[in-house]
């Protein structure tokens, strides 16, 4: 329509939300689907959460509030970087949004021009190099392979580096491949990024607390302390409190690019739910022993999975240290025919056929920048894991 803006060419439909769309459709058909392409826990939002928000109406806390976070909320996001990180933030080093998504589209609509570069590694969140480029920067994708555990290397990073560089996305645990990065990996990433003072790192560390197998989560502002005056530091409340409804991002940074982004989310959301708000505050503030369990349970079904899929003709998964996804390969599977005769040539048509034979609803890594794997979510009960990964095993044993 000529009335749209270009901009809109520059900047792709979520992938997740569409294949999770299509699965909504299927099971309203009457399909039997198994939806495992949303990035949301399956567990409910804390008691003791939701009855602070509930609090907070009743005590009339539905109004307008500062648009980067009301005091409360920044002294407890203070209070949670020391406290996890030992990270220093003063209240104008603090910004809260409404979700992560909004941190990163501020921060990068803030700060880039035309020309502007951002590293990226590959596998990414789906959204960076969209954000990137509908505000005007160009992405630069540096693939990191399975057999590197899909961790940016220092070399890598180094060669990506140019006079136009102006960020680099670390997500860590990773959507899609749960990889995290030990503290020696991160110091190692710091020391090149030492060198080049012009370049700004974003870090997204919404699943921080999703770790397994004893693995201790760092942050590179942490690791690399030289770095803190170039680092934006991310989290939220969607993950480790399974508050992905409540729309709650925050980040800690230099005070002037929090007050530019800031400036920016004045002029399009305005300030997040002032009932979220305090919901957080008791999240981040009150008791967290039920994190145990969680990390418990998604370590059980991370281990299902990923032994099921081992299992499986045609397909490789490694074993990630955090997150609740798995990024297995099916590279064997490609090149193959359906029942139906249907050539599967990419990992697209691996996940299309999945859904339409079996009813495993499943995301192609093509939207996460690496080929050929494809995303699961394993945020679902044992039975439902169970029952999906033998549909798998039943899909790709049909192939020939």
């Amino acid at each position: 329509m000529a009335f749209l803006s270009g901009s809109l060419s520059r900047m792709k439909p979520s992938a997740t939300i569409a294949v999770s769309q299509k699965a909504r459709e299927l099971k309203a058909e009457g399909r039997d689907v198994i939806a495992l392409s949303a990035g949301e826990p399956d567990f409910d939002t804390p008691d003791h959460v939701k009855e602070a928000a509930i609090d907070a109406i009743r005590r009339g806390e539905t109004k307008y509030t500062a648009v980067d976070g009301i005091p409360e909320l920044k002294d407890a996001i203070a209070a949670k970087f020391k406290r996890d990180s030992g990270l220093d933030y003063a209240r104008d080093q603090i910004i809260v949004a409404p979700g992560g998504k909004a941190i990163i589209f501020n921060a990068l609509m803030a700060t880039l021009n035309p020309g502007d570069e951002v590293v990226i590694p590959a596998p990414y969140w789906v959204s960076y190099p969209d954000i990137v480029a509908f505000a005007g920067g160009t992405p630069v994708v540096v693939p990191c392979t399975a057999e590197n555990d899909f961790l940016l290397a220092p070399a890598d990073l180094e060669a990506a580096i140019t006079p136009k560089t102006k960020w680099l996305i670390l997500n860590s645990p990773s959507n899609p491949s749960g990889a995290a990065y030990p503290k020696e990996h991160l110091q190692a990433l710091g020391a090149v990024l030492e060198k080049y003072t012009d370049v700004h790192i974003l870090t997204d560390d919404i699943y921080e607390y999703l770790v397994y197998d004893g693995f201790e989560f760092s942050t590179i502002a942490e690791t690399n302390p030289a770095l803190y005056e170039r680092t934006l530091t991310m989290s939220g409340a969607s993950k480790a409190f399974a508050m992905t409804g409540w729309r709650i991002g925050f980040a800690g940074g230099p005070a002037p690019l929090i007050k530019a982004m800031t400036k920016i989310q004045s002029q399009s959301t305005s300030n997040p739910s002032s009932i979220s708000q305090w919901a957080t505050v008791a999240a981040l503030n009150g008791p967290q022993d039920y994190l145990k369990e969680w990390v418990a349970s998604f370590q059980s079904r991370r281990d299902l999975v990923v032994g099921m899929l081992n299992q499986t003709k045609g397909i490789t998964c490694g074993t990630p240290k955090g997150a609740f996804y798995v990024y297995p390969n099916c590279e064997g599977c490609l090149g193959k025919r359906t029942p139906q005769g249907k050539v599967l040539e990419t990992e697209g048509d691996f996940v299309t056929a999945l859904l339409e034979a079996e009813g495993v609803a499943t995301v192609p890594g093509e939207a996460f920048g690496l080929s050929p794997h494809f995303r699961i979510s394993y945020a679902a009960s044992t039975a439902e894991l169970e029952d999906a990964c033998q549909r798998i095993q039943r899909f790709a044993g049909s192939l020939s």
